[in-house]
């Protein structure tokens, strides 16, 4: 089934990179097996240090923030299968579809549920195992792992 992107999420694609924006429609239009929508693409600095401080974000350097040249370089997806959907396989079917749609476009992409892969695009491993092998990393430096399946970045 062939989903496209609403009002509301092409909205808040305004502003992110144009190579990211073709990703995500790609995604969801040619790979996608759930439908999926953008809850965030551009946040300005207020947004950031509000989400910073309740721990939904990391880092005050976000690619969710006007970069250098002038985009975002950061979406957020949230997944719908009967409603909005949080669980993790969810994510990993959407991060295969986005994975697919970033080698077609020629992005390299970091996701947020694996952030020690620099290009995700370039790893062959399946979504969920480059996933576990994240957490084990975490654990073997004795730090938690931050786990966000609905964020990507793109990396230029």
């Amino acid at each position: 089934m062939a989903f496209k992107l609403s009002k509301r999420s092409l909205k808040r694609l305004e502003g992110v990179h144009p190579q990211l924006v073709d990703t995500v429609k790609i995604a969801l239009s040619k790979y996608a097996i759930y439908d999926f929508g953008v809850t965030c693409g551009v946040r300005d600095i207020a947004t950031q240090k509000k989400l910073m401080a309740s721990g939904a974000s990391k880092t005050l350097r976000s690619k969710h923030l006007i970069q250098d040249d002038g985009y975002s370089h950061a979406v957020d997806l949230v997944c719908y299968d009967g409603g909005v959907r949080w669980e993790m396989p969810y994510y990993i079917s959407t991060a295969e579809a986005m994975r697919s749609a970033a080698r077609e476009v020629g992005l390299a992409l970091t996701w947020g549920a694996c952030w020690h892969v620099k290009d995700y695009c370039a790893a062959e491993d399946d979504c969920d195992d480059l996933m576990d092998d994240y957490i084990a990393l975490r654990r073997s430096q004795n730090r938690s792992a931050f786990l966000d399946g609905p964020h990507w970045q793109a990396r230029f």
